[in-house]
């Protein structure tokens, strides 16, 4: 057995993210008012050059998902029970609790009402977008299984369609903004509808036309980049917009970090907490843990910059999420295998 790894550019994504920052504030400096005719380039209020990006940072995970695995799904009831429950149920109210007490208790003195309110909605973005893909990185580091991991991920995604546009409209209700629906059901409509269905055709296509060890091999290495250097280049523009923000006051992102981490590290404790009391085995309560605690940021990002646009607080706040998700959920998986333990009873 070879010893799990992640791959390169994901376990340096912080690097690549804090280089996208300064490429990002550079090209807004060095653009000035210029930079607005990208802002402007939108549909239905849907940024066209970011949609195109965002596209090519999720088709790639969605075409891996294998929605047959949902026959497996009765084969782990207990642990598949406790993924739903912690990502609809617990997650998303837990989110805005924390974003609801740092941004607008504890850091009154820092922010203004409405730079809070902004703050508040992306982090709300932010815990209703349970992780999707990278969640098989932290399975396979973490030693979880598999199969499981994969129809947590099929479960989640088709649980995603229908209550994520509720659950944003619904604890967007607490902060100051009134949530265009249409424009809710367009953003998840594009970012993930539409990726989801594409992503089922391909793989179905391609694994009945090339073979399945083809499409792991030769295809699935190819979108990897694809989808990284979407990622970035986004980002790059976000922070072409955000620049000015940060540099006159670069404390709002330690600010912002605070409570995103502790709600990652308050998820995954009670998930694995509420493993270890329904007895799963470790390779099931591992990957349960972990699905909780990371987010579909790729999601939060797109649908943050369709709502409230690139220059907001809540898409700052969504980017933040990447910033800071690989080195925590690396710190979980250290974790996790720490606490690994002996499988007795199986779920």
């Amino acid at each position: 057995m070879s010893t799990p790894h992640i791959g390169f550019f994901e376990k340096y994504l912080t690097l690549w993210v804090l280089l996208c920052i300064a490429a990002g504030i550079l090209i807004g400096e060095l653009a000035g008012p210029r930079i607005r005719v990208i802002s402007d380039m939108e549909i239905n209020h849907v940024n066209i050059p970011v949609a195109i990006l965002i596209w090519m940072m999720i088709f790639p995970m969605m075409v891996q998902i294998d929605f047959s695995s949902l026959k497996k799904a009765g084969k782990n009831l207990k642990g598949l029970g406790l993924t739903v429950v912690v990502n609809w149920l617990i997650k998303p109210f837990t989110m805005a609790f924390f974003a609801w007490l740092f941004f607008s208790q504890l850091y009154q003195a820092f922010l203004s009402p409405e730079l809070a309110d902004e703050y508040i909605a992306g982090a709300i973005l932010l815990g209703a977008a349970p992780c999707t893909a990278m969640v098989f990185v932290w399975s396979y580091l973490s030693s979880g299984d598999p199969n499981y991991t994969l129809v947590q991920v099929a479960v989640n995604d088709l649980i995603l369609l229908v209550l994520f546009i509720p659950i944003v409209q619904l604890l967007l209700g607490i902060t100051a903004f009134s949530i265009p629906y249409p424009v809710l059901v367009t953003s998840v409509l594009v970012f993930v509808v539409v990726p989801l269905v594409a992503g089922f055709l391909v793989n179905k296509w391609l694994i009945s036309s090339k073979g399945e060890i083809w499409f792991k091999t030769k295809f699935l290495p190819i979108l990897k980049p694809i989808s990284i250097t979407a990622l970035l280049s986004t980002l790059v523009l976000l922070f072409a917009f955000q620049g000015s923000k940060i540099l006159e006051n670069p404390f709002y992102i330690l600010l912002i970090a605070i409570p995103l981490a502790i709600q990652t590290y308050f998820i995954f404790f009670v998930s694995w907490a509420a493993g270890k009391w329904l007895k799963l085995p470790y390779t099931i309560c591992a990957p349960a843990a972990m699905i909780g605690a990371s987010n579909f940021f790729e999601l939060s990002v797109a649908v943050a910059i369709a709502l409230f646009g690139l220059e907001s607080g809540a898409s700052l706040v969504t980017v933040v999420g990447v910033l800071i998700e690989v080195p925590i959920m690396l710190s979980l998986v250290r974790i996790a295998n720490r606490w690994k333990y002996p499988e007795k009873v199986r779920a």
